[in-house]
């Protein structure tokens, strides 16, 4: 019971939050991006001049990725001994607690950090919304395409533009799908997958975004906690 009352349990939560939102932002949005320049290049460019641009940028972000999930592990695990550190279970192990300036230095360090990434991750969940909008308006042409197949001089006025969303300059050839062709791009298993898989990311990017959110709030009440009260060698339980 000493030890239990002693846990960090928001910083838990958070880290727990943290790990899982990383994990699907950071693989569903690898594949997603992956799945992204495949479809781009089979049913939206013919020529790879067309889209080079585009897989740069795509293998730009892969590697973004990368440094993200390894920076975000090692500072969750960083926030989680930090709320260790600031709760009861210091005072029980090693008796009588006190805060020092370099503690509470740490902590507001600690703080400031993560009310920073919030801000910026803030950006990033709505980046992230951008492919979900563009697959979204997709599907809802292509279900509008089934509804009025019998009406084909209509059906192939309707087409999405991979050009107006700046995925591929204006002189690449298509750059659009139309009409039963479109609707043929919208039953393939690559188009479903890389859907489901930027839904799955968007997600992952507002876990993320909760759990920078929680640990600020527990963050700054431990530090409340060791500025005003460390004195009397009370730890946060937070």
């Amino acid at each position: 019971m000493r030890c239990l009352g002693g846990v960090p349990y928001c910083s838990l939560v958070a880290t727990l939050l943290c790990f899982s939102g990383i994990a699907l932002f950071c693989g569903c949005g690898h594949q997603a991006l992956t799945e992204t320049e495949r479809l781009i290049e089979t049913y939206f460019a013919r020529n790879l001049q067309d889209y080079i641009t585009l897989a740069y940028i795509i293998q730009y972000f892969q590697y973004v990725i990368y440094g993200l999930a390894s920076f975000f592990f090692l500072y969750c695990i960083a926030l989680l001994a930090e709320g260790f550190y600031t709760t009861s279970a210091a005072k029980q192990t090693f008796g009588e607690f006190r805060s020092t300036m370099c503690g509470r230095c740490l902590s507001s360090s600690f703080i400031v950090t993560t009310y920073v990434l919030a801000v910026l991750w803030l950006l990033v969940f709505a980046f992230s919304a951008l492919p979900v909008y563009f697959f979204y308006n997709m599907d809802a042409t292509c279900r509008t395409i089934d509804i009025l197949t019998e009406t084909p001089a209509s059906i192939n006025q309707l087409c999405v533009d991979a050009r107006q969303y700046g995925l591929l300059p204006w002189n690449a050839v298509p750059g659009k799908a139309c009409g039963m062709t479109l609707s043929n791009v919208c039953k393939t298993r690559e188009y479903r997958m890389t859907y489901n898989l930027y839904i799955a990311a968007f997600a992952g990017a507002g876990i993320t975004l909760l759990a920078l959110l929680t640990y600020t709030v527990s963050s700054t009440y431990n530090f409340a906690v060791l500025r005003y009260l460390g004195r009397k060698g009370i730890g946060a339980r937070c």
